[in-house]
């Protein structure tokens, strides 16, 4: 089966290829005119597929567009620039905005028994350098790389395995590979559609010439002295960049090609000409030429849009950023969006039960104490005084636009009860205080919470002073410590960190078919266990096993979905473990459904007045297809 409706693709693609031997897919992007006169790029009809994804833009309330522009964005720090394969969301297997599976760079795909997962390329696809995209650069993938111990000393991606058995793979042809489990992977097609894309594919042409398998030892010694790592595999893999987006060299089938070297304040990337995707109209996307990347401090970027320096900017902006872009808008020459945030809670705790000291790591197992840690806070102070109202004072749970999402378990333990909080912190034996109320921990000790942040965002400082002043109602003092990123996630995963700020899971809209991933013990990015995560990733070489009865069932109920064959029963595992989060509380949601402010150029064309800004499902700003955004003049 596939989710390609062929009547309607055949009767796109006659009309297109009408149009191309009437000369109308000719009609060429200004910026490609003067090489494809001079011969050194072939004409738009010989460089797309035979058969490319025709979109429809009108058919989704949006206006056919016109190629040309450049579009300036901010970024905060030159990695991001990778964030460049997010919002380009070129996916074998994509999300469209009612979150259904599509093939996007697949031409189809067919499922069987939930494991036999056959893959169609798009014949004539090419690399943005002109080189044949084939079945090959699968197959140099998963036999050269995802396989080759020195490259990937861990294997193959956990997603490529079922129960630690990998698939068998069969090239069927050039344009058709077969990935065969002997039980179902329903983690597979789902994972193809992700922001951070898994690459199952790579340029072949190129990497081989990294790699020692293909290229004489004596040739790679220069480069490996040159590029000063200590061997073919790293040479390799630091050219290897298809997600990080920092090697100009690495070609891409995103719209858009980066040209600029890493570690750079400013990044220019261009069209990809032989992007696989076209209009109804006979235009190749993507629509807009170029996307300038400016680096600028986090604390600059709203200021610089108010200034008209971004004809498009999300990145760096918070909801308390609203007023500020508001009131810049007739001199920035942008209007102010305000989508919907697709996090399952716009400001979360994560009590760490990890966490290694053994008395504090007690009470954060108890299910008591995180509701009691629940119910002291103040939503609806937090919510009026940071987010005027507009958010909703839920804890963190599936959001509205999920069909998973239950009202009562967005409430759940979430109500402002100072009375109920205290209650079960005396039933714990938190009945002892210090003279400033303080409530004493057994071993005499006070019983204060350190909150660590990534200290990127001002709302958590003053969220966090706000819950200080309510928590200590019930004895409870907190301390926020803000740190650097990476410092506060290797602090966590030691076990360190007593209780990290973040999002509440990333995917607040979740499908039955969307791995459950952050409701198990299985990644050791979750804050609130890393060291299970640490043990489930490692298969057991690393961290610790769940020894709490809950979480324990979270991971079997884990293992069940991996197993499941139907959305059915895929659904109702979601609905199970999400009970059992609405009761243990693993994570302490604030506020959800916050507004996220978009800056918008007046000239730019096709950006939603309203959606979802999520990560996954999502891709920030890749689902609403930022191809088919254009300059109206």
């Amino acid at each position: 089966m596939t989710p390609w409706n062929t009547r309607f693709a055949t009767a796109l693609l006659a009309a297109v290829f009408g149009m191309a031997q009437a000369g109308g897919v000719a009609a060429e992007a200004p910026v490609l005119a003067a090489a494809v006169a001079e011969g050194r790029l072939p004409p738009a009809a010989e460089r797309l597929p035979q058969e490319p994804l025709v979109v429809d833009p009108e058919a989704r309330g949006r206006a056919l567009g016109q190629p040309g522009g450049t579009l300036r964005t901010i970024f905060t720090r030159a990695r991001d620039v990778r964030l460049m394969v997010v919002y380009g969301y070129a996916r074998l297997v994509g999300h469209d905005q009612s979150l259904n599976l599509q093939p996007d760079i697949l031409r189809a795909y067919e499922v069987e028994e939930g494991r036999i997962f056959t893959l169609h390329l798009r014949a004539g696809h090419r690399w943005s350098d002109g080189h044949p995209f084939t079945t090959e650069d699968f197959r140099y993938w998963w036999e050269d790389v995802a396989n080759n111990p020195d490259l990937a000393p861990s294997g193959p991606p956990e997603f490529m395995l079922v129960d630690g058995t990998p698939p068998e793979v069969t090239i069927l042809s050039d344009t058709a590979i077969r990935f065969a489990w002997p039980t179902p992977n329903p983690r597979f097609l789902p994972t193809l559609a992700q922001a951070r894309d898994p690459f199952i594919y790579r340029p072949s042409h190129v990497l081989r010439g990294y790699h020692a398998r293909y290229t004489d030892p004596d040739v790679l010694a220069p480069l490996i002295e040159a590029e000063k790592v200590r061997n073919w595999a790293q040479l390799h893999n630091s050219r290897d960049e298809m997600y990080n987006f920092t090697n100009p060299e690495l070609p891409t089938l995103q719209p858009w090609m980066n040209l600029t070297p890493a570690n750079n304040q400013r990044y220019t990337l261009t069209r990809n000409p032989y992007y696989h995707r076209v209009d109804t109209a006979g235009v190749q996307l993507p629509y807009i030429d170029q996307v300038q990347v400016s680096i600028a401090a986090a604390g600059l970027v709203a200021s610089k849009v108010t200034l008209g320096e971004a004809d498009l900017q999300v990145r760096a902006l918070g909801f308390s950023d609203a007023p500020v872009l508001k009131r810049g808008e007739a001199t920035g020459d942008y209007r102010t969006l305000m989508w919907r945030s697709g996090v399952g809670s716009e400001i979360a705790l994560y009590p760490n039960l990890n966490y290694n000291d053994p008395a504090f790591r007690a009470l954060f197992r108890d299910a008591r104490f995180r509701r009691a840690l629940s119910l002291a806070a103040d939503r609806r102070t937090i919510n009026r005084s940071l987010f005027f109202g507009l958010g909703q004072e839920w804890t963190n749970a599936a959001l509205p636009e999920s069909p998973l999402h239950e009202p009562a378990h967005a409430v759940s333990w979430a109500a402002h009860d100072p009375a109920a909080a205290g209650a079960l912190l005396d039933e714990l034996g938190l009945d002892q205080r210090a003279g400033d109320g303080t409530r004493l921990l057994p071993d005499g000790r006070r019983l204060d919470i350190v909150v660590e942040s990534a200290g990127e965002r001002p709302v958590e400082a003053d969220a966090m002073e706000l819950l200080a002043e309510a928590w200590a109602e019930v004895g409870i003092r907190l301390i926020h410590r803000p740190l650097d990123r990476d410092i506060l996630r290797n602090t966590a995963y030691r076990g360190d960190a007593m209780m990290p700020i973040w999002y509440g899971w990333d995917n607040g809209i979740p499908t039955p078919s969307t791995p459950p991933d952050a409701l198990a013990p299985v990644d050791q990015a979750n804050f609130a266990w890393p060291m299970w995560g640490q043990h489930f990733q490692t298969s057991g070489g690393a961290g610790e096993p769940p020894d709490l009865p809950e979480a324990e069932a979270l991971l079997d109920l884990h293992r069940a979905w991996t197993r499941s064959e139907n959305e059915a029963e895929q659904a109702d595992i979601w609905r199970e473990m999400l009970a059992i989060h609405a009761d243990q509380v693993f994570v302490i949601g604030l506020v959800s459904g916050v507004p996220q402010p978009i800056a918008v150029s007046k000239r730019l064309v096709n950006v939603p007045e309203e959606a979802i800004f999520a990560w996954d499902p999502g891709a920030h700003l890749g689902i609403h297809r930022m191809d088919e955004f254009f300059f109206a003049d």
